[in-house]
C-alpha cells in the first residue's frame, strides 16, 4: 500500500479544469460565429455555453479552496478563469443586446465574431502549454491571441468607419454599440493572455 497516498488528498487537474472551461468558451464563440452569420438558434447554444461555463468556473473555485497545493498561483488560476467567464459573457450580452434593440448581425459583426474566435483558440492553446509548467509555449501562444486581436481591431475600426454613410440615427446608434461590445468582449480576451503571461513570469 501506498502510505503517503493514504494520508495526502489527491491534487486535483486544475489546469486541467481550465483548459475544460476555455473548451466550452469556444464553443460559445462559434456558436456567436453561427449568429452572426444569421442562424438564429446559435443564440440558445451560446446560453447553454455561458452555463455550462458557470459549472466549470465552480468546479475550478472549490477545488482552489480545498488544494493544498496549485500548479500555479491561485490568484493566477482564479484570475484566469474570470477573464474567461467575463469573455463568455460579454458574448452572451451582445446577442442578447441586440436581440432587445431589434437589430439583426451584419458582416462586420461575424468578421468580429470570427478573430474573436480565433483569439479564443490562441487562449486555449496557452492553457494547453500550461499543462506541463509555465514554459515560453504558453507566452507565445498568448502573444499570438493579442495579436488576433489587434486585427480584430481594424475590423471594428473599419465597420465603425462605415457607419458614416448610414441615414438611419437608430440604426447607426444600435450597431455602434453592439460594435462596442463585441470590442470590450475583445478587451476581456486581451486580458486573459496578458495574465498568461504573469502568471508564468511569476512562475518563472
Amino acid at each position: 500500500m501506498n502510505w503517503r497516498r493514504w494520508f495526502l488528498p489527491d491534487v486535483p487537474d486544475m489546469v486541467g479544469m481550465l483548459r475544460r472551461q476555455a473548451e466550452i468558451t469556444i464553443g460559445g464563440m462559434d456558436a456567436l460565429i453561427e449568429w452572426a452569420n444569421g442562424d438564429p438558434t446559435a443564440e440558445k447554444r451560446l446560453r447553454d455555453c455561458e452555463h455550462e461555463a458557470d459549472t466549470a468556473k465552480r468546479e475550478l473555485r472549490t477545488a482552489l479552496t480545498e488544494a493544498l497545493t496549485t500548479p500555479l498561483d491561485p490568484e493566477d488560476l482564479f484570475e484566469l478563469s474570470r477573464g474567461l467567464d467575463d469573455v463568455l459573457n460579454s458574448a452572451k450580452d451582445t446577442v442578447r443586446e441586440a436581440d432587445l434593440m431589434g437589430t439583426a448581425p451584419d458582416t462586420a459583426m461575424a468578421a468580429i465574431a470570427e478573430r474573436l474566435a480565433e483569439g479564443t483558440r490562441l487562449v486555449a492553446g496557452a492553457f494547453d502549454a500550461l499543462a506541463t509548467g509555465p514554459t515560453a509555449d504558453a507566452t507565445a501562444a498568448a502573444d499570438a491571441a493579442v495579436k488576433s486581436q489587434r486585427r480584430l481591431e481594424r475590423e471594428y475600426r473599419k465597420a465603425m468607419s462605415e457607419l458614416v454613410v448610414v441615414d438611419d440615427l437608430r440604426e447607426v446608434t444600435a450597431r455602434r454599440e453592439l460594435y462596442r461590445r463585441l470590442a470590450r468582449t475583445s478587451d476581456a480576451l486581451i486580458h486573459v493572455a496578458e495574465r498568461v503571461w504573469y502568471s508564468v513570469l511569476k512562475e518563472g
